[in-house]
């Protein structure tokens, strides 16, 4: 059974409600912001925004980060997405010299030996080329909902960010926040939207291939994430204010 075939037919009870109010968030997000970008993983809840996006014109950029350790069924969604609605996806690349200074210092496998290993190199795949991406605008676009995480379940809609760097984006904005697994679904059918095909696998939370598994029904969203580690928030970064608290990279 596939998440459509399982989720789709259960949108919550004010689904069409929270369609409007997406819809105004992301026109409220334009008129009051300037550039503004979506960072895309192309997980189900980016490939919605991005529909929204497409579907109602707006000028908002969409990127992704190719941490270069993505399933081969994610960089293929990409292009069919550029194709599907005629857009272009910027990519952004971690540091190819800290990348091989990493794996000369901790092998390959390093992420599997410690959690500060592994946020570590979460660091230079995904949070050193996010600042890059986000240089210039003012707001950033994320596909994260509450229902995901008991961390990301107190975020807001509209998120303060308070960058110390004035090139950083202000405020974070969670469109889909108080959506359901079902909504999610439930839209996805409606609107032939495209989405990865791991998915259909229980790959609920899609990020880089050794980092990813899927999941049981009734398991954490989370779960499939570092898989290998018990304890924590299950965050790389990307969505904690203080991200230098989760890379927790020891000092040179």
């Amino acid at each position: 059974m596939t998440p459509i075939e399982l989720y789709s037919k259960k949108p919550s009870e004010f689904y069409e409600r929270k369609l409007l109010e997406t819809q105004e968030i992301l026109k409220n997000a334009v008129a009051e912001y300037g550039q503004i970008v979506q960072a895309t993983s192309l997980g189900v809840e980016d490939m919605v925004i991005t529909d929204f996006i497409h579907r109602l014109g707006l000028p908002i950029s969409i990127a992704m980060l190719d941490t270069k350790k993505l399933h081969q069924q994610t960089l293929d969604l990409k292009d069919q997405a550029k194709t599907h609605y005629n857009l272009e996806i910027k990519t952004y690349y971690p540091d190819e010299d800290q990348v091989a200074e990493y794996v000369k210092k901790n092998g390959e496998n390093g992420i599997f030996e410690s959690v500060e290993l592994r946020k570590e190199c979460c660091h230079i795949r995904k949070l050193v080329p996010l600042k890059v991406m986000l240089k210039g605008h003012e707001a950033w676009i994320t596909g994260l909902r509450r229902e995901q995480s008991n961390f990301r379940a107190n975020l807001q809609i509209v998120e303060q960010e308070n960058p110390s760097d004035a090139t950083q984006p202000k405020v974070k904005i969670n469109p889909l926040l108080d959506w359901t697994i079902g909504d999610i679904w439930h839209y996805v059918k409606e609107n032939n939207v495209p989405y990865n095909p791991l998915h259909d696998q229980f790959y609920v939370s899609i990020g880089c291939e050794p980092c990813t598994r899927a999941i049981a029904l009734g398991e954490d969203f989370r779960a499939g994430r570092w898989w290998w580690e018990q304890d924590g928030a299950k965050e790389c970064g990307l969505h904690v204010h203080d991200a230098s608290s989760l890379s927790n990279r020891p000092s040179k």
